[in-house]
């Protein structure tokens, strides 16, 4: 990151205030991204985000009072604080919270054993528009959704290029817009841009659905 560029502002939202500390400590030993306020209710960070305008929000689900399922819903719901991205953080990699998540509007969803390393990717990854699920509940969510007959399938794959769906096969494994273009060797424009062809097409309302459409299609394969 050069001088100029502004680091990402992030709240962080537990109930603990020795995890909360220490993901703090981890953040601001980054030079691109800082702490600008920490919160122990889903009330305090819907006021938190309000007032201090974070560009990401890492939230714990178990919390007193509001939880981060509702905080997060009420953030989404908020003109103010709608362009907020959320990360959902937590212990529990349990269907209904995956899918609670994302239904209130959730871009992430981490395990609290993740290691440094992939918080920070996920911080850098969701800013940038990505959305970003931990491996193992990833695959909890791909399997959720295709067991229900009443969700929406993505559109054929009919209508993709030979390069599109290459692009959604690696969406699919879980790549980033960064480890597809290296992986293609193209520029993360043209990634970008195939990736919004690719949500066109398929009706697809984000990348998580894209990741949905690898899988229904067997561009990827369960390893469950």
């Amino acid at each position: 990151m050069s001088d100029c560029e502004t680091p990402i502002r992030v709240v962080i939202a537990d109930d603990q205030p020795l995890l909360r500390h220490s993901l703090a400590a981890v953040i601001n030993a980054n030079h691109d991204m800082t702490v600008v306020g920490e919160a122990g209710t889903g009330d305090e960070v819907v006021e938190f985000t309000a007032e201090l305008h974070p560009d990401v929000v890492l939230m714990d689900i178990r919390m007193p009072g509001t939880d981060g399922i509702a905080a997060t819903r009420r953030l989404m719901a908020d003109p103010g604080t709608e362009s907020v991205k959320v990360i959902v953080l937590t212990m529990f990699e349990l269907d209904e919270y995956v899918r609670a998540a994302l239904q209130a509007g959730a871009s992430g969803f981490l395990l609290k054993d993740a290691h440094p390393d992939e918080l920070l990717d996920a911080i850098r990854r969701t800013h940038q528009g990505e959305s970003l699920f931990a491996p193992r509940v990833l695959t909890r969510l791909i399997e959720a959704y295709i067991a229900q007959p009443a969700v929406a399938k993505p559109g054929s794959l009919d209508g993709l290029t030979e390069r599109e769906t290459e692009v959604l096969t690696l969406v699919g494994h879980g790549l980033s817009n960064d480890e597809i273009a290296t992986t293609l060797m193209i520029s993360i424009k043209t990634v970008k841009t195939h990736i919004g062809n690719l949500l066109s097409k398929l009706q697809a309302r984000d990348r998580a659905h894209l990741v949905i459409a690898a899988y229904e299609s067997n561009l990827v394969q369960s390893t469950r």
